[in-house]
């Protein structure tokens, strides 16, 4: 048979807290926060004439930013509920250079995610590779018809534009690489560019 533990007494829980002293206590607490609550003025929000404030990480929809998409089949492999549909065929881009070979690139037809199934954990945007896909805060796409929320790529691009902008960096913090090589190349560009018209204006001087 198990003694009590030495650490605490009868009128205390294993971790310590004391415990109710007569009964009904509890009753008496949730009466009181009844009380408390009964006394502050409630306020209703009138939507849709006035819409909710949503936290800045909302999971609302998934918008598709298809620009960026390579049709690598990753969200949909990754997916749980297998609600993402992806259809697209090979092109044939020729040789950038003379000599060159070949190659061959997918292109997307289709790309639709069924919202009736979708239980929004977000793997899909996590293991994108290529930021194609984007949590968008856009609630409000309700269908009478429930074949209705299987939305194709056209309806996704368009919540793109509701995605809101990613939090601003540490002051501190160092410039993204992508945003680096982009400033160095225009800098060449318009170093260049410079070269260039003080040569032309070099010979039209002695002209």
């Amino acid at each position: 048979m198990a003694l009590p533990s030495p650490d605490h007494s009868p009128s205390t829980t294993p971790s310590g807290r004391p415990r109710a002293n007569f009964p009904g206590s509890g009753l008496a607490k949730g009466l009181a926060v009844t009380l408390r609550t009964m006394t502050r003025r409630s306020v209703t929000a009138q939507y849709p004439d006035a819409q909710p404030e949503l936290p800045p990480r909302s999971r609302g929809v998934i918008a598709l930013f298809e620009e960026n998409c390579t049709v690598c089949m990753l969200c949909a492999r990754e997916c749980p509920d297998w609600c993402i549909y992806i259809d697209s065929h090979k092109e044939t881009v020729p040789a950038a250079a003379p000599g060159g070979r070949e190659r061959s690139r997918n292109v997307l037809d289709r790309f639709a995610i069924d919202f009736s199934l979708c239980m929004y954990c977000g793997i899909c945007i996590e293991v994108c590779p290529f930021d194609a896909l984007f949590w968008s805060p856009e609630f409000e796409y309700a269908e009478t018809d429930i074949l209705e929320l299987t939305h194709e790529r056209d309806k996704l691009r368009e919540w793109m534009w509701t995605v809101p902008e990613p939090p601003a960096l540490d002051p501190r913090a160092e410039e993204p690489k992508e945003i680096a090589a982009a400033h160095k190349a225009a800098e060449k560009a318009a170093a260049a560019q410079a070269a260039a018209e003080a040569a032309a204006q070099q010979q039209e001087g002695p002209q």
